[in-house]
């Protein structure tokens, strides 16, 4: 696998490892030692694409009006780096990037400082649907209404033509560094991107977390679901929109969703929602964090977690600890977090199988699929 080289390197921050083919050589040492202390097989490695792989892109937006950049900032700065010709983002993003830059010059909007808290275009948000190659497009702006964009969005719209699938403002004017603000108007389109959980439907707001590798980060949604048994009773903890568990809902016996943010719970409500009556009827959603849900561990046969960079709530590994069920499926997206707690799961359970799937190339890090029996 030879190097890839980039025309917005050195400058974006973006890809550290794209000049060293080849998966991270750190985690995967770290999960070698990790089975094999633990008595496990090797670890089993899922490789992606290094290019046009991402189907989820946020970019800042700032420069001049005439001439906007848009991109990532540079690492430590809020300068921002445009790039254009990212080799990591789906052709859609690329596209839907350009033609925004193009509309928001021919308007001069003001783009967002950072500095003095002014200006308009602060970030665009583009997600690809799998299935019509078409993009959600989210223009976030430092605002409380979108009417000072009301002619800019005509125009947008018919700028991004067949690459549209729906279009959306989203009003953060808040001085902050988070992306999105708690204002939204769906301007065309669908309200949800679609996608598929096995056979079950799942819909992504704007505002629902989703994974960038999509295509891999459902393979391994697949690979989850195969470890469920007939007829199980299921808890899946930070479950998203259900991109893994909903799936699951045919055939199990009860299935148990638990998830925090409003985004991916109005996502999961919809993916619920969209099951035959008698699937349905087996599926409750546990609204907030997962370490005050922890009662369901003890009702499961199989329990599954995919928690953000930080790992497991303290008061879920307890719960896993207390009443332990017969299988535990962990996701994890960083390496020191996934060690650490499953030094203390390894009190209750044994490491059955450990897989790395490469969801992030061209960085130092890898998406991790533990499965810990009871021992």
């Amino acid at each position: 696998m030879s190097a890839l080289i980039c025309p917005h390197q050195p400058s974006c921050p973006g890809c550290p490892r794209l000049a060293e083919p080849g998966l991270p050589p750190e985690p995967v040492a770290r999960l070698q030692a990790l089975a094999a202390r633990s008595g496990a097989a090797p670890p089993l490695v899922h490789e992606s694409p290094r290019q046009a792989f991402r189907y989820r892109a946020r970019l800042a937006i700032r420069g001049r009006a005439d001439a906007p950049k848009l991109g990532i900032f540079e690492a430590g700065s809020h300068r921002v780096v445009h790039i254009p010709r990212c080799l990591v983002h789906h052709p859609v993003i690329n596209r839907v990037a350009a033609r925004v830059r193009d509309t928001l010059a021919s308007h001069r909007v003001p783009t967002y400082s950072d500095a003095a808290h002014a200006g308009l275009a602060r970030y665009l948000q583009v997600v690809v649907e799998r299935e019509t190659q078409r993009a959600q497009v989210t223009l976030i702006s430092n605002d409380e209404t979108p009417d000072a964009l009301r002619d800019l969005f005509a125009d947008l719209q018919a700028a991004l033509g067949e690459d549209l699938h729906s279009l959306w403002w989203n009003g953060n004017p808040q001085r902050t560094n988070a992306i999105l603000g708690p204002h939204w108007q769906l301007l065309y389109g669908p309200a949800h991107v679609r996608d598929l959980s096995g056979d079950a439907s799942i819909f992504y707001p704007p505002g629902a977390f989703g994974q960038s590798n999509l295509d891999l980060a459902m393979q391994l949604g697949a690979r989850v679901r195969e470890l469920a048994r007939p007829a199980s009773r299921i808890t899946e903890y930070y479950a998203g929109v259900g991109a893994i568990g909903l799936g699951l809902a045919p055939g199990a016996s009860a299935l148990n969703l638990n998830e925090l943010g409003p985004g991916s719970l109005e996502g999961l409500a919809h993916g619920v929602a969209a099951l035959p009556d008698a699937v349905r009827a087996k599926v409750a959603v546990h609204a907030g964090a997962a370490g005050s849900h922890g009662r369901w561990v003890a009702e499961s046969d199989l329990v599954i977690a995919d928690p953000p960079r930080k790992g497991l709530d303290p008061e879920l590994l307890l719960a896993l600890g207390q009443a332990p069920p017969e299988r535990f499926v962990y996701v994890s997206c960083d390496i020191g977090s996934f060690e650490r707690d499953a030094a203390e799961l390894l009190r209750t359970f044994r490491l059955s199988a450990l897989e790395a799937y490469d969801l992030f190339p061209n960085t130092p890090h890898l998406e991790t699929l533990g499965v810990f029996e009871k021992a």
